[in-house]
Protein backbone atom coordinates (compact mmCIF):
# COMPACT_ATOMS: atom_id res chain seq x y z
CA UNK A 1 0.00 0.00 0.00
CA UNK A 2 2.00 2.99 -1.24
CA UNK A 3 1.48 6.44 0.20
CA UNK A 4 -1.05 8.42 -1.89
CA UNK A 5 0.67 10.88 -4.20
CA UNK A 6 -2.31 13.17 -4.65
CA UNK A 7 -2.25 14.67 -1.16
CA UNK A 8 -1.29 18.35 -1.28
CA UNK A 9 -1.51 20.97 1.46
CA UNK A 10 -2.95 24.32 0.52
CA UNK A 11 -0.53 27.18 0.10
CA UNK A 12 -2.28 29.52 2.55
CA UNK A 13 -3.37 27.39 5.48
CA UNK A 14 -0.99 24.88 7.06
CA UNK A 15 -3.88 23.34 9.05
CA UNK A 16 -5.86 22.47 5.92
CA UNK A 17 -4.97 19.64 3.56
CA UNK A 18 -6.73 19.00 0.27
CA UNK A 19 -7.00 15.62 -1.47
CA UNK A 20 -8.03 15.36 -5.11
CA UNK A 21 -10.59 12.55 -5.04
CA UNK A 22 -12.44 10.79 -7.82
CA UNK A 23 -15.16 8.13 -7.56
CA UNK A 24 -18.41 7.26 -9.30
CA UNK A 25 -21.51 8.96 -7.92
CA UNK A 26 -24.69 6.92 -8.32
CA UNK A 27 -28.35 7.84 -8.45
CA UNK A 28 -30.50 4.98 -7.15
CA UNK A 29 -33.92 5.09 -8.81
CA UNK A 30 -35.17 2.00 -6.98
CA UNK A 31 -36.70 3.51 -3.84
CA UNK A 32 -37.46 0.17 -2.26
CA UNK A 33 -35.24 -1.74 0.14
CA UNK A 34 -32.57 -3.68 -1.75
CA UNK A 35 -30.18 -5.00 0.91
CA UNK A 36 -31.83 -7.10 3.63
CA UNK A 37 -31.35 -5.55 7.06
CA UNK A 38 -30.31 -2.04 6.00
CA UNK A 39 -33.79 -0.55 6.47
CA UNK A 40 -33.97 -1.85 10.04
CA UNK A 41 -30.47 -0.57 10.71
CA UNK A 42 -31.42 2.87 9.41
CA UNK A 43 -34.49 2.94 11.69
CA UNK A 44 -32.24 2.02 14.62
CA UNK A 45 -29.83 4.81 13.67
CA UNK A 46 -32.65 7.35 13.73
CA UNK A 47 -33.81 6.17 17.16
CA UNK A 48 -30.32 6.29 18.63
CA UNK A 49 -29.25 9.79 17.61
CA UNK A 50 -27.95 11.71 20.64
CA UNK A 51 -26.97 15.28 21.45
CA UNK A 52 -23.50 15.35 22.97
CA UNK A 53 -23.91 18.90 24.23
CA UNK A 54 -26.84 17.90 26.43
CA UNK A 55 -26.21 14.23 27.18
CA UNK A 56 -22.61 14.37 28.37
CA UNK A 57 -21.68 16.10 31.62
CA UNK A 58 -19.10 18.56 30.32
CA UNK A 59 -18.88 20.19 33.76
CA UNK A 60 -17.07 17.10 35.05
CA UNK A 61 -13.61 18.19 36.28
CA UNK A 62 -10.77 16.28 34.58
CA UNK A 63 -7.16 16.24 35.74
CA UNK A 64 -5.25 15.44 32.52
CA UNK A 65 -2.17 14.35 34.49
CA UNK A 66 -4.04 11.83 36.62
CA UNK A 67 -4.10 8.10 35.89
CA UNK A 68 -7.08 8.17 33.56
CA UNK A 69 -5.81 4.70 32.58
CA UNK A 70 -4.08 2.93 35.52
CA UNK A 71 -0.28 2.71 35.39
CA UNK A 72 -0.20 -1.09 35.56
CA UNK A 73 -1.20 -1.06 31.90
CA UNK A 74 1.78 1.13 30.96
CA UNK A 75 4.23 -0.99 28.89
CA UNK A 76 7.15 1.17 30.07
CA UNK A 77 6.57 0.67 33.80
CA UNK A 78 9.75 -1.44 34.14
CA UNK A 79 11.79 0.53 31.57
CA UNK A 80 14.79 2.07 33.39
CA UNK A 81 14.51 5.62 31.94
CA UNK A 82 10.82 5.66 32.85
CA UNK A 83 11.56 4.49 36.39
CA UNK A 84 13.98 7.42 36.74
CA UNK A 85 11.28 9.98 35.95
CA UNK A 86 10.28 12.32 38.75
CA UNK A 87 6.66 12.24 40.00
CA UNK A 88 6.04 15.42 38.02
CA UNK A 89 7.48 13.85 34.87
CA UNK A 90 5.35 10.73 35.34
CA UNK A 91 2.27 12.95 35.41
CA UNK A 92 3.46 14.60 32.22
CA UNK A 93 3.94 11.17 30.66
CA UNK A 94 0.40 10.12 31.67
CA UNK A 95 -0.91 13.31 30.14
CA UNK A 96 0.97 12.65 26.91
CA UNK A 97 -0.20 9.05 26.62
CA UNK A 98 -3.92 9.71 27.03
CA UNK A 99 -3.89 12.86 24.92
CA UNK A 100 -2.02 11.04 22.13
CA UNK A 101 -4.53 8.19 22.18
CA UNK A 102 -7.59 10.43 22.09
CA UNK A 103 -6.00 12.66 19.45
CA UNK A 104 -5.71 9.61 17.20
CA UNK A 105 -9.35 8.77 17.90
CA UNK A 106 -10.22 12.33 16.89
CA UNK A 107 -8.26 12.17 13.62
CA UNK A 108 -9.71 8.76 12.80
CA UNK A 109 -13.24 10.08 13.32
CA UNK A 110 -12.61 12.91 10.86
CA UNK A 111 -11.48 10.32 8.33
CA UNK A 112 -14.66 8.35 9.01
CA UNK A 113 -16.72 11.52 8.53
CA UNK A 114 -15.21 12.07 5.10
CA UNK A 115 -15.65 8.45 4.01
CA UNK A 116 -19.25 8.26 5.23
CA UNK A 117 -20.07 11.37 3.19
CA UNK A 118 -18.45 9.74 0.14
CA UNK A 119 -20.55 6.60 0.62
CA UNK A 120 -23.75 8.67 0.39
CA UNK A 121 -22.80 9.46 -3.18
CA UNK A 122 -21.04 6.25 -4.15
CA UNK A 123 -23.18 3.35 -2.90
CA UNK A 124 -25.60 1.90 -5.45
CA UNK A 125 -28.69 1.37 -3.22
CA UNK A 126 -30.96 4.01 -1.72
CA UNK A 127 -31.26 2.37 1.70
CA UNK A 128 -27.45 2.34 1.92
CA UNK A 129 -27.35 6.03 0.97
CA UNK A 130 -29.85 6.80 3.74
CA UNK A 131 -27.85 4.86 6.30
CA UNK A 132 -24.58 6.45 5.16
CA UNK A 133 -26.21 9.86 5.66
CA UNK A 134 -27.09 8.92 9.24
CA UNK A 135 -23.54 7.70 9.79
CA UNK A 136 -22.20 11.01 8.49
CA UNK A 137 -24.13 12.71 11.30
CA UNK A 138 -22.76 10.18 13.79
CA UNK A 139 -19.19 10.85 12.69
CA UNK A 140 -19.67 14.61 12.91
CA UNK A 141 -20.80 14.10 16.51
CA UNK A 142 -17.78 11.91 17.23
CA UNK A 143 -15.42 14.57 15.89
CA UNK A 144 -17.26 17.08 18.07
CA UNK A 145 -16.93 15.10 21.31
CA UNK A 146 -13.32 13.96 20.91
CA UNK A 147 -12.27 17.43 19.80
CA UNK A 148 -13.96 19.03 22.78
CA UNK A 149 -12.48 16.52 25.25
CA UNK A 150 -8.97 16.84 23.82
CA UNK A 151 -9.06 20.64 23.66
CA UNK A 152 -10.99 21.49 26.83
CA UNK A 153 -10.11 18.65 29.20
CA UNK A 154 -6.69 17.41 28.09
CA UNK A 155 -5.44 20.64 26.50
CA UNK A 156 -2.86 18.74 24.44
CA UNK A 157 -3.56 17.73 20.84
CA UNK A 158 -1.16 15.54 18.85
CA UNK A 159 -0.82 15.35 15.06
CA UNK A 160 -2.10 12.29 13.25
CA UNK A 161 0.07 9.18 13.31
CA UNK A 162 1.64 8.65 9.83
CA UNK A 163 0.40 5.06 9.53
CA UNK A 164 -3.17 6.07 10.34
CA UNK A 165 -2.90 8.98 7.91
CA UNK A 166 -1.65 6.69 5.14
CA UNK A 167 -4.57 4.30 5.61
CA UNK A 168 -7.18 7.06 5.75
CA UNK A 169 -5.76 8.69 2.62
CA UNK A 170 -5.83 5.37 0.79
CA UNK A 171 -9.50 4.81 1.65
CA UNK A 172 -10.55 8.36 0.83
CA UNK A 173 -8.71 8.39 -2.51
CA UNK A 174 -9.83 4.97 -3.74
CA UNK A 175 -12.51 5.22 -6.41
CA UNK A 176 -14.21 1.90 -5.56
CA UNK A 177 -17.13 2.04 -3.15
CA UNK A 178 -16.52 -1.44 -1.76
CA UNK A 179 -12.93 -0.50 -0.78
CA UNK A 180 -14.33 2.44 1.18
CA UNK A 181 -16.64 0.06 3.03
CA UNK A 182 -13.91 -2.53 3.52
CA UNK A 183 -11.35 0.00 4.69
CA UNK A 184 -13.53 2.11 6.95
CA UNK A 185 -16.49 0.03 8.15
CA UNK A 186 -14.68 -3.29 8.54
CA UNK A 187 -11.05 -2.41 9.30
CA UNK A 188 -10.82 1.10 10.80
CA UNK A 189 -14.15 0.97 12.63
CA UNK A 190 -13.48 -2.58 13.81
CA UNK A 191 -10.10 -1.62 15.24
CA UNK A 192 -11.56 1.54 16.76
CA UNK A 193 -14.30 -0.43 18.51
CA UNK A 194 -11.73 -2.67 20.16
CA UNK A 195 -9.63 0.33 21.24
CA UNK A 196 -12.72 2.13 22.55
CA UNK A 197 -13.78 -0.96 24.49
CA UNK A 198 -10.34 -1.22 26.05
CA UNK A 199 -10.42 2.43 27.12
CA UNK A 200 -13.98 2.12 28.42
CA UNK A 201 -13.11 -0.90 30.55
CA UNK A 202 -9.88 0.56 31.96
CA UNK A 203 -10.58 4.28 32.31
CA UNK A 204 -11.30 5.72 35.74
CA UNK A 205 -12.45 9.16 34.53
CA UNK A 206 -16.28 9.25 34.26
CA UNK A 207 -16.65 11.74 31.38
CA UNK A 208 -14.25 9.77 29.19
CA UNK A 209 -16.12 6.53 29.98
CA UNK A 210 -19.51 8.06 29.19
CA UNK A 211 -18.23 9.67 25.98
CA UNK A 212 -16.63 6.47 24.70
CA UNK A 213 -19.65 4.31 25.56
CA UNK A 214 -21.97 6.59 23.57
CA UNK A 215 -19.58 6.56 20.62
CA UNK A 216 -19.35 2.75 20.73
CA UNK A 217 -23.13 2.43 20.38
CA UNK A 218 -22.87 4.23 17.05
CA UNK A 219 -19.76 2.37 15.92
CA UNK A 220 -21.39 -1.04 16.46
CA UNK A 221 -24.04 -0.02 13.92
CA UNK A 222 -21.43 1.27 11.49
CA UNK A 223 -19.65 -2.07 11.44
CA UNK A 224 -22.97 -3.86 10.91
CA UNK A 225 -23.62 -1.49 7.98
CA UNK A 226 -20.40 -2.65 6.34
CA UNK A 227 -21.08 -6.34 6.91
CA UNK A 228 -24.66 -6.13 5.60
CA UNK A 229 -23.66 -4.08 2.56
CA UNK A 230 -20.71 -6.27 1.51
CA UNK A 231 -22.29 -9.64 2.30
CA UNK A 232 -22.08 -11.79 -0.85
CA UNK A 233 -20.31 -9.08 -2.87
CA UNK A 234 -16.98 -10.94 -3.07
CA UNK A 235 -18.42 -14.40 -3.77
CA UNK A 236 -18.11 -14.22 -7.57
CA UNK A 237 -15.47 -11.51 -7.88
CA UNK A 238 -12.76 -12.19 -10.49
CA UNK A 239 -9.54 -13.52 -9.01
CA UNK A 240 -7.42 -10.48 -9.90
CA UNK A 241 -9.87 -8.09 -8.24
CA UNK A 242 -10.20 -10.32 -5.21
CA UNK A 243 -6.42 -10.43 -4.93
CA UNK A 244 -6.41 -6.63 -4.76
CA UNK A 245 -8.75 -6.76 -1.75
CA UNK A 246 -6.52 -9.36 -0.09
CA UNK A 247 -3.50 -7.07 -0.52
CA UNK A 248 -5.44 -4.16 0.94
CA UNK A 249 -6.56 -6.12 4.01
CA UNK A 250 -3.08 -7.43 4.77
CA UNK A 251 -1.28 -4.11 4.35
CA UNK A 252 -3.96 -2.18 6.28
CA UNK A 253 -3.72 -4.59 9.22
CA UNK A 254 0.06 -4.33 9.24
CA UNK A 255 -0.17 -0.53 9.23
CA UNK A 256 -2.57 -0.48 12.15
CA UNK A 257 -0.49 -2.91 14.18
CA UNK A 258 2.67 -0.89 13.64
CA UNK A 259 1.23 2.47 14.65
CA UNK A 260 1.01 1.53 18.36
CA UNK A 261 4.66 1.77 19.30
CA UNK A 262 4.82 4.85 21.57
CA UNK A 263 7.45 6.80 19.64
CA UNK A 264 5.72 10.19 19.70
CA UNK A 265 5.31 10.37 23.46
CA UNK A 266 8.81 8.98 24.00
CA UNK A 267 10.29 11.74 21.85
CA UNK A 268 8.34 14.39 23.78
CA UNK A 269 9.73 13.00 27.03
CA UNK A 270 13.31 12.99 25.74
CA UNK A 271 13.58 9.20 25.72
CA UNK A 272 15.42 7.08 23.18
CA UNK A 273 12.69 6.43 20.62
CA UNK A 274 14.23 3.25 19.18
CA UNK A 275 14.62 1.77 22.66
CA UNK A 276 11.05 2.65 23.61
CA UNK A 277 9.68 1.09 20.43
CA UNK A 278 11.57 -2.13 21.16
CA UNK A 279 10.31 -2.21 24.77
CA UNK A 280 6.73 -1.58 23.66
CA UNK A 281 6.93 -4.28 20.98
CA UNK A 282 8.25 -6.80 23.52
CA UNK A 283 5.80 -5.86 26.26
CA UNK A 284 3.32 -8.71 27.02
CA UNK A 285 0.65 -6.10 27.81
CA UNK A 286 1.06 -4.38 24.44
CA UNK A 287 1.38 -7.65 22.52
CA UNK A 288 -1.97 -8.75 23.93
CA UNK A 289 -3.53 -5.33 23.28
CA UNK A 290 -2.31 -5.23 19.68
CA UNK A 291 -3.79 -8.68 19.10
CA UNK A 292 -7.11 -7.86 20.79
CA UNK A 293 -7.58 -4.89 18.47
CA UNK A 294 -8.39 -7.38 15.71
CA UNK A 295 -11.03 -9.33 17.66
CA UNK A 296 -13.81 -7.84 15.49
CA UNK A 297 -11.89 -7.46 12.26
CA UNK A 298 -10.96 -11.12 11.74
CA UNK A 299 -14.45 -12.66 12.16
CA UNK A 300 -16.00 -10.00 9.93
CA UNK A 301 -13.41 -10.60 7.23
CA UNK A 302 -14.36 -14.28 7.46
CA UNK A 303 -18.08 -13.43 7.21
CA UNK A 304 -17.39 -11.62 3.95
CA UNK A 305 -15.58 -14.61 2.47
CA UNK A 306 -12.24 -12.81 2.43
CA UNK A 307 -10.38 -15.04 4.90
CA UNK A 308 -8.65 -16.65 1.93
CA UNK A 309 -5.54 -18.84 2.34
CA UNK A 310 -3.38 -15.80 1.64
CA UNK A 311 -5.15 -13.58 4.19
CA UNK A 312 -5.22 -16.45 6.67
CA UNK A 313 -1.45 -16.83 6.36
CA UNK A 314 -0.95 -13.12 7.01
CA UNK A 315 -3.27 -13.24 10.02
CA UNK A 316 -1.35 -16.22 11.40
CA UNK A 317 1.85 -14.22 11.04
CA UNK A 318 0.22 -11.28 12.83
CA UNK A 319 -0.94 -13.74 15.53
CA UNK A 320 -4.60 -12.74 15.19
CA UNK A 321 -6.12 -15.78 13.43
CA UNK A 322 -7.45 -17.04 16.79
CA UNK A 323 -10.31 -14.52 16.48
CA UNK A 324 -11.76 -16.01 13.28
CA UNK A 325 -14.74 -17.55 15.10
CA UNK A 326 -15.24 -14.74 17.60
CA UNK A 327 -18.76 -13.32 17.95
CA UNK A 328 -18.85 -9.52 17.55
CA UNK A 329 -22.48 -9.40 18.69
CA UNK A 330 -21.55 -11.17 21.93
CA UNK A 331 -18.77 -8.62 22.39
CA UNK A 332 -21.36 -5.86 22.01
CA UNK A 333 -23.64 -7.48 24.58
CA UNK A 334 -20.80 -7.76 27.08
CA UNK A 335 -20.32 -3.98 26.78
CA UNK A 336 -24.01 -3.19 27.15
CA UNK A 337 -24.34 -2.14 23.50
CA UNK A 338 -26.77 -4.72 22.07
CA UNK A 339 -30.55 -4.41 22.31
Amino acid sequence: MSAPARSTPTSTDSELETLLTSFDTSYAWNYGSVKEGLRDLYEKAKREQWNATEQLDWDTPVDPESEIVPQQFNPLVDYAPFKRLSPREVKRFNHGQISWQLSQFLHGEQGALIVASQLVAAVPWLDAKEYAASQTMDEARHVEVFSRYVREKLEWEWPINPNLKQLLDTIILDSRWDLKYLGMQILVEGLAMAAFANLYQLATEPLAKSLVHNVMRDEARHIAFGVLSLRGYYDDMPENERRDREEFIIEACQLMRDRLVGGDVAAAMGMNVDEVIEVVQQSPVMQLFRQMLFARVVPNIKRLGLLTPRVRGAFEELQIIQFEDADPEAQDRSLGLAD
